[in-house]
């Protein structure tokens, strides 16, 4: 008697069951890859400045900072082996309009990494090694950042069609890494040649740090219109007001080390406002970034008493958070407010500020390796809608346009 045999491929699954495929690999690989580096490099970063006594501060940031070198050598293999075999989706990605200001995470990553091996790095490398590392991620960095700051941007106003609807902080990541350029580029003034080699240095990182201002107001101009028009929005564009304080807080730290740079570097009569800006720009600004962090902490416990799903957006609850910890703790030691008085609080505050990094760094960092093993954070960002047709309808009870498509914030996990 003939017999039929039941190929594999077709033995039925058990009731119940379904099979999700598992996305192409590296094909969910995108700029955004590089916030952790970004995240976990501050959490070093700004332990080593932070104006209190800690323990164990230098070994523990070094082992801080060795992850967040291992995470961005990851992040980079990552990334080229997604250009390799993925080439158009990689192609397509600075034409997506979410996706393509995630190109300022890997600049901000070298340099923040880069910041690190000036600091603490010497412990491993030695020092010589070190710098060389810190000077090649730096430059590398800045490089990178520029072009940033304005292909993405330009790309975005001609060919995206976007209006105050889509306002979003995550646009900021593109114009952004000048800033950080500016801050980490501080380190490297005290070891540039003595003379105009260090004059030059110094203010390169200040024409830096104004050139991309004005784009930075821009932004948040835009989002603030956005934010009183359309209200905060979905959950899922919750994080992305968390990217404001990185701004604030890295060129409070910009103005603050470079200001305290100046005397030794410039001439008397160039030097002395730049000193002064250190208390004129920086106090006003970082109690902005103070009060805006009150409104994105109450924004976010009230969005997480719905549903705040988790993604790589999460890493916004870090890095922008370490930029401000690095404000505050410059301007606690800043002698005309120590002068004040206010010492003691701004070296308090700091502290708690800290405290506050390190228990999110830990959250999204365990979150997002279970992400990883799940699978859950490897799936491609989804597609980027249509520009609309017919802007300037009036807007409707749920908080944007009517017939518009809802704003565009962060890729879906990703």
């Amino acid at each position: 008697m003939a017999t039929t045999t039941l190929a594999p491929a077709t033995r039925p699954r058990s009731v119940g069951r379904t099979s999700a495929p598992r996305p192409p690999a590296l094909g969910g690989v995108t700029p955004h890859w590089f916030t952790p580096v970004m995240g976990t490099g501050i959490v070093a970063v700004a332990l080593l400045g932070l104006p209190v006594a800690v323990p164990g501060r230098e070994p523990v940031a070094l082992a801080v900072w060795l992850l967040a070198a291992t995470l961005l050598v990851g992040a980079v293999v990552a990334t080229v082996g997604h250009h390799v075999r993925h080439p158009s989706v990689a192609r397509s990605h600075l034409d997506h309009g979410v996706v393509a200001h995630g190109y300022g995470a890997p600049p901000m990553a070298l340099m923040t990494v880069g910041a690190g091996a000036l600091l603490v790095g010497d412990r491993v490398l030695g020092a010589g090694p070190a710098v060389v590392v810190g000077v090649v991620l730096w430059t590398l960095g800045t490089g990178l950042g520029l072009l940033s700051a304005v292909v993405v941007p330009w790309r975005a106003l001609t060919r995206h069609g976007l209006g105050v609807a889509d306002a979003s902080g995550a646009w900021l990541m593109s114009v952004v890494p000048p800033v950080v350029s500016a801050a980490t580029g501080a380190l490297l003034v005290p070891l540039a040649p003595a003379g105009a080699p260090r004059v030059a240095l110094l203010l390169l990182c200040y024409a830096l740090l104004v050139a991309v201002l004005p784009a930075v107001v821009v932004v948040l101009a835009l989002l603030g219109l956005r934010l009183r028009r359309y209200g905060v929005g979905p959950t899922a564009a919750v994080p992305a007001l968390w990217i404001v304080l990185g701004p604030l807080g890295q060129s409070v730290t910009a103005v603050h080390h470079l200001g305290g740079l100046a005397p030794d570097v410039l001439p008397a009569a160039w030097a002395a406002p730049l000193t002064m800006l250190v208390v004129a720009y920086g106090v006003p600004v970082a109690l902005l970034g103070l009060g805006w962090l009150v409104f994105v902490l109450v924004t976010t416990v009230r969005a997480a008493r719905t549903h705040l799903p988790f993604g790589l957006p999460w890493w916004a609850f870090t890095f922008p958070v370490g930029t401000i910890v690095t404000a505050v703790s410059g301007l606690a030691t800043t002698p005309a407010l120590v002068d004040l008085g206010v010492g003691g609080v701004l070296r308090g505050l700091a502290a708690v500020l800290f405290a506050g990094l390190v228990g999110a760094w830990v959250v999204v960092l365990t979150r997002t390796a279970r992400g990883v093993v799940s699978g859950e954070l490897l799936a491609p960002p989804a597609p980027f809608p249509a520009p609309r047709a017919a802007p300037g309808r009036a807007p409707t009870a749920g908080g944007r346009q009517a017939g518009s498509r809802a704003p565009r914030t962060a890729p879906r996990a990703s």
